[in-house]
């Protein structure tokens, strides 16, 4: 009879694990240079697309409105996206007439700020500047200036030599017709969207995850919702501050105060340059404006009050203190969008960025948007904790935890939830034979001085003007990070009011304590732990301590842990806990149960 051959391994080897990853880096990399490319070359279409949705996002909740108030729903878009529209063009209009009237009116505020200058002496310095630079231009040669040799064939055609009259129709037109065009495509595309939009949502799903239709319906409806909210609450506020901006400045004596204004309110949208950009033009007109300097300081400290008010008051209030995004991550943004799609790409580039990052977190597929773009933390606070301890930052540690603390009062939930966990994860890779000896010191180094300065957290009730017993006692275990988790244990417990005494593995307690205590936490931690070395020191503490309590401290054990079923098979210890909370509420029991009796004689 024939044996059946084995098989091969569907499994890769790690040669072949790692040229795949290889490969598909290089792809994700083709792809994001495909995807720039395009955006670059296909922006006089991508753009008015662009527009055209983030118009339906503004415009989705008004139409909605309009919807409710048994308005057909393609009537109610239409209405809304022209009423969008209209107000656009209207702004546009106030923005030419104020133009043009600042025009008609520029040679006499040149001269103002001419006088000024010369007040400043400052024309003799932009003298010398000039001089300079035309002795520069001397020394680097005529050749500089002269003309390219092409220059002459590129000039356009004179009517001498065949120009029609279509020729000059059309020069004339496309430059006028080119914004309508544009204009008429946002336009069309924000009605398709608003009025499919339902059915562009199904197909998105069908494309993300149809498998999981609960999850991605809830995740689309909540991002659209929540970007929805968030471009009307800004445009709202950004119109506001264009508001009060141009009736400030008209009270201030300011021509064209519409103009000034409009820019206020459109620059918001530009991140952290947006102030600057606004108020230079604004401050320059107002020194050529007035003979003095009153009306320049006034409009300073317009800018200046109205900036933070808004920034620090009205949008924390309206949705929430943080946009969500990094400012770095808002900074490189605005530079890409800037690079790609010019000044309309540097006014697009927070609510773009803000999409993506709203991408991110609701595609997991699309996850690394939110790490690298959004403002959440990068690393967990525990896993912050360990690479601090790692790199023997003791005072990053510190500032750390009173950080944690402003959020969280209490220093039991803190050692819990982080100090532990990180404890947990470098035990793992001590066990795993991945942390050095030298960084095991670093981490012993860091948390002495971290628990040092805790002290002052502990509780400052009325026992702290007096010695009090310990009545509890934490007692390491016999892996390399044991103490440490009985030091923070004993720590939480003092925060909660309960005396508690920390020792190392080995140690016996003072003679004159025995007595007092009555309840004993052996910390362990599961990785450097077995079971039948925690039988041992149970064993060993039932002997030292007769009438107390025997609990084991596993900390952050998972429910499925081996070395958890089987201490709880074996009832080592008469309790078990996982975690501070439970050891605290089960050592406020104690304060129930009378002290035991002193023998006679006894110290």
């Amino acid at each position: 009879m024939n044996l059946p051959q084995s098989l091969p391994d569907p499994t890769p080897s790690p040669p072949a694990t790692a040229i795949l990853r290889c490969l598909q880096g290089i792809l994700g990399l083709l792809a994001a240079a495909l995807t720039i490319a395009a955006l670059y070359y296909g922006r006089d279409i991508i753009m008015p697309l662009v527009l055209a949705t983030l118009l339906a996002f503004v415009l989705a909740p008004v139409a909605s409105l309009l919807t409710r108030l048994w308005l057909p729903r393609a009537l109610a878009v239409v209405l809304t996206v022209l009423l969008g529209a209209g107000a656009i063009l209207g702004l546009g209009i106030v923005i030419g007439r104020q133009a043009a009237a600042l025009v008609v009116n520029l040679p006499e505020y040149q001269a103002n700020l001419r006088a000024k200058l010369e007040g400043l002496r400052l024309s003799e310095l932009l003298a010398d500047a000039r001089r300079a630079i035309e002795d520069l231009t001397g020394f680097m040669g005529d050749g500089v200036i002269m003309p390219l040799p092409g220059a002459a064939s590129s000039a356009p055609p004179t009517a001498e030599g065949g120009t029609t009259p279509l020729d000059i129709l059309q020069g004339v037109a496309a430059p006028v017709l080119a914004p309508f065009a544009t204009a008429g495509l946002v336009v069309l595309f924000a009605i398709f969207v608003l009025i499919y939009r339902e059915d562009l949502r199904d197909r998105v799903i069908r494309l993300a995850g149809s498998r999981d239709l609960h999850r991605t319906t809830v995740a689309l409806n909540d991002a659209a919702r929540r970007l929805s909210r968030f471009f009307l609450a800004q445009v709202a506020l950004n119109a506001g501050l264009g508001v009060m901006v141009g009736l400030a400045l008209w009270a201030l004596g300011m021509p064209s105060p519409a103009l000034w204004g409009i820019l206020a309110g459109l620059m918001r949208f530009v991140p952290f340059l947006g102030l600057f950009i606004a108020l230079l033009p604004t401050l320059l007109l107002a020194l050529a404006v007035d003979p003095g300097w009153s009306l320049a300081f006034w409009v300073l400290g317009l800018f200046l009050i109205a900036e933070p008010l808004m920034g620090q008051v009205l949008e924390p209030t309206i949705y929430g203190h943080s946009t969500g995004l990094s400012p770095v991550a808002v900074i490189i943004a605005a530079i890409f969008w800037t690079f790609l799609w010019g000044p309309m790409g540097l006014l697009l580039a927070m609510p773009l960025t803000l999409c993506l990052v709203v991408l991110g977190r609701h595609a997991p597929s699309l996850g690394f948007l939110d790490v690298i773009l959004g403002d959440r933390p990068s690393l967990l606070p525990e896993e912050r904790f360990y690479q601090r301890a790692l790199s023997r930052d003791p005072e990053g540690l510190i500032r750390q935890a009173r950080e944690q603390l402003r959020l969280e009062p209490s220093l039991t939930a803190y050692h819990d939830g982080v100090a532990l966990r990180a404890l947990v994860m470098a035990d793992q890779d001590w066990s795993r034979e991945v942390l050095e000896a030298e960084k095991l010191e670093d981490i012993r180094f860091s948390l002495a001085g971290l628990l040092e300065e805790l002290k002052g957290e502990e509780s400052d009730g009325e026992e702290s003007d007096r010695e009090v017993a310990p009545r509890i006692l934490c007692t390491a275990g016999r892996g390399r990070l044991d103490d440490l988790a009985a030091a923070f244990a004993a720590q939480a417990l003092r925060s909660e009011g309960l005396p508690a005494l920390a020792l190392a593995e080995g140690a016996e307690p003072p003679p004159g304590l025995v007595p007092n205590l009555a309840l004993c936490c052996i910390a362990v931690l599961e990785s450097g732990s077995s079971a039948a070395g925690i039988r041992y020191l149970v064993r060993r503490w039932q002997r030292l301590l007769p009438g107390a309590r025997i609990v084991v401290g596993l900390w952050h054990a998972a429910p499925d842990s081996a070395l958890l079923e089987a201490l709880r098979r074996e009832k080592a210890g008469e309790v078990i806990v996982t975690s501070l909370g439970e050891l605290a509420a089960l050592c406020r029991t104690l304060e129930e149960v009378p002290e035991p009796r002193r023998e006679a004689g006894s110290a």
